[in-house]
């Protein structure tokens, strides 16, 4: 006798068993793939020229880019923003190795990380978003400036001066001393053509801008250097492993010296504000997961410290790398972290590259990001809106070119605090007076020492023979210096022999 019941095994033979569904593992390799590839295309060149204007060797760029690929690419935080030498750290780094040598940049670079390691273990991230955007933009403008001045020293194939005002002031100078050398004119050429490309780039043909706009006009200015023969400087090759020279133990001690430490501070601020707003701008960008800002501080900590143990530029989330990898078609942090592989695999292959690199080439690169830093029409916009807002902004970018980085920062953000304190201290005095009696007066809003000699003034006109009733209770705050000054004046007020100043206060005041 057979058996009729329905077979019951699992077995995928059997006919009529489901079959599992396979489902990829990499669903969005071919994008990633195809961005890490742009994105390696437009940080090569930045990479070179940031570690060149900072006065490193070309391979210490390189390094930090590695460094921000493989290590802060694999973190959590901000799963599309890219990492690496930023232009808005080249004149805070260029002054640091003038001032204390390439080893205690290591030093500087691996104390801040640590300091942004901490800062988001604590989760102080999310209070970097709390800082006036006119002091961040004034900052990125007064880098701008300086970083522009700077680098058209190395296009006109002359010496830059130390200080910011130096740069400006010398520039009529050195393009005056151009016109009369083969050398400048060559070198002012190549740097032109370079900016010229980078404008016009975006009119080419939609397959030929395939090739990031960075990558085209170096490539074109080595082209026609090469071709021309021209008698221009390019970068000096050491090779990687020479490059990087790990901080000695004795460069430690220099933590001990104050300006060093206003150094970190300066780094672990502008570099940390860097990063969180190009964060916030990346994740307008796209729709995918938003940034964890306290992460994305611990991922660029470790990214700093591990550059600083190895002697390179510090880093920071740079939004040209990121809004290409995001424009790419960048899916995961699998892009960012394979641009790093790229550009480790160049940098070990194909180093001898780089010395065919012009500077004036290089120069022209940073001088066309320099520029976009500063925001011109934005400023226009906000002086009509937000004159206040503006007069940061304004006050940040040239205390930073006149001044440093650090203190430029600094005023901008007194600056910042003075206005919003000004702002929210908003008094009203309301006197009422029907000719004989008492003279009311009604104290509303918030009083603080800022508003004080508008206070006293009005109270003070008062007149002298006639009883006063102080009614303070539509204050919202009444700070320690404003009620000391209002009691001595009740005080002034009533010896004139008149009766004692009434004053009605709020049970909170």
């Amino acid at each position: 006798m057979t058996d009729d019941k329905p077979t019951t095994g699992k077995n995928p033979l059997v006919s009529g068993t489901p079959r599992k569904s396979r489902i990829p593992r990499l669903p969005h390799a071919r994008q990633d793939f195809a961005a890490s590839l742009v994105v390696f295309l437009v940080a090569l060149p930045l990479c070179v020229g940031v570690a060149v204007a900072s006065g490193v060797p070309a391979e210490l760029g390189l390094v930090t880019g590695i460094v921000g690929g493989l290590v802060t690419g694999l973190m959590r935080g901000s799963s599309l923003q890219v990492s690496g030498p930023a232009a808005g750290l080249t004149v805070l780094v260029l002054e640091a190795v003038k001032a204390y040598g390439l080893p205690v940049l290591g030093v500087i670079v691996l104390t801040a990380g640590a300091i942004q390691i901490a800062m988001g273990l604590l989760r102080l991230g999310r209070y970097f978003r709390a800082i006036s955007v006119s002091v961040v933009e004034g900052m990125l403008a007064g880098i701008g400036l300086v970083l522009v001045a700077g680098q058209l020293y190395p296009a006109l194939a002359a010496k830059a001066p130390d200080s910011g005002p130096g740069k400006i002031a010398g520039l009529p100078g050195a393009f005056r001393a151009a016109f009369g050398d083969g050398t400048a004119l060559a070198s002012l050429a190549v740097a032109a053509g370079t900016v010229t490309v980078l404008l016009l780039w975006k009119h080419a043909p939609a397959k030929v801008r395939t090739v990031p706009a960075p990558l085209a006009a170096v490539g074109l200015a080595m082209l026609a250097a090469f071709a021309l023969d021209l008698p221009v400087a390019t970068v000096e090759v050491r090779g990687l492993l020479d490059a990087v020279q790990p901080p000695p133990l004795s460069a430690f001690g220099e933590l001990a010296s104050v300006a060093v430490l206003g150094t970190v501070v300066a780094f672990t601020l502008i570099a940390s504000a860097e990063s969180l707003f190009s964060a916030a701008a990346v994740d307008r960008l796209h729709s995918g997961p938003r940034t964890a800002y306290d992460k994305e501080l611990v991922a660029q900590g470790t990214g700093n410290a591990i550059c600083g143990l190895l002697g390179a530029l510090p880093m920071t989330a740079v939004i040209v790398r990121s809004a290409a990898n995001v424009q790419a078609g960048a899916r995961t942090k699998a892009s960012r972290v394979l641009h790093g592989v790229w550009l480790l695999l160049f940098a070990a292959l194909l180093p001898g590259v780089l010395a065919y690199i012009p500077i004036p080439a290089l120069a022209a690169v940073l001088i066309h990001s320099g520029a976009k830093l500063v925001p011109v029409r934005a400023l226009a916009g906000l002086w009509r809106e937000h004159r206040g807002e503006a007069l940061v902004l304004g006050v940040t970018a040239v205390s930073i070119v006149a001044v440093s980085m650090f203190e430029g920062v600094l005023i901008g953000l007194a600056l910042a605090v003075v206005k919003t304190a000004w702002e929210a201290s908003h008094v009203k005095l309301e006197v009422v007076d029907k000719g004989a009696g008492p003279v009311d007066a009604h104290l509303s809003g918030n009083a603080t020492f800022l508003r004080l000699p508008r206070i006293l003034d009005s109270l003070e006109s008062l007149p002298r023979d006639r009883p006063v009733r102080l009614d303070l209770t539509g204050l919202h705050h009444l700070d320690h210096a404003c009620r000391t000054a209002l009691e001595n004046w009740a005080e002034r007020h009533s010896a004139a022999g008149t009766e004692p100043v009434r004053v009605t206060a709020a049970q909170a005041l």
